[in-house]
């Protein structure tokens, strides 16, 4: 009974859409009317800049990281790095926003910095490495969903398959993506500061 209630509050945690309420209580409307549609941070960067962007990055793997501790503390690390699966489930189908969310990516790192700092490190600097180099994010994001589980599997079986799960789920929500990218028609970043 324990487990499923942490499941829920993983779940619970995750569906908190902080990029459509950090912008809309800064005035700037509703995020799904603007740019992509989409409440995830890479939107916020396109439409109002990287400084409220950051924000919303930090508060959505905040989300993760808070599940994958609860997850962790009451019944070890493979739960923990579940929930951290189930959070990433909240973000991209919230029951607040009737299961229209994000992509994953920003709970799925932050599910990668509670888990192990170290992996968090190798797939921060490769999605850099990828988003600055070529401009695209949603490449970069599609490298780390390879690289991820592979790294989770070296930690730890049961941590690999909650990664491999998070994943999958991510690279589903990239679908569209990935036909933009084939096509030559995916968008490319802006780093920008401020809009």
């Amino acid at each position: 009974m324990l487990r499923f209630f942490i499941v829920m509050v993983a779940y619970i945690l995750g569906s908190v859409p902080m990029g459509l309420i950090l912008t809309k209580l800064s005035g700037r409307g509703d995020l799904r009317k603007v740019g992509s549609g989409n409440i995830g941070a890479t939107n916020v960067m396109r439409v109002w800049g990287l400084r409220i962007a950051g924000l919303v990055w930090v508060l959505d793997m905040a989300k993760a990281i808070i599940a994958v501790a609860l997850g962790w503390w009451a019944y070890g690390v493979g739960f923990g790095a579940w929930c951290g699966f189930f959070a990433v489930v909240g973000h991209c189908f919230p029951i607040w926003l009737r299961f229209h969310g994000g992509k994953g990516v920003s709970c799925l790192f932050g599910t990668m910095l509670a888990i192990n700092p170290i992996i968090f490190i190798i797939c921060g600097i490769e999605w850099l490495i990828v988003a600055l180099g070529l401009g695209k994010s949603s490449l970069g994001a599609l490298t780390v969903f390879i690289l991820f589980p592979v790294l989770g599997f070296v930690m730890n079986t049961s941590v690999g398959w909650a990664f491999l799960a998070i994943s999958v789920l991510c690279l589903v929500r990239h679908r569209e993506n990935i036909v933009r990218l084939i096509r030559g028609t995916e968008s490319s970043i802006e780093w920008k500061w401020k809009k």
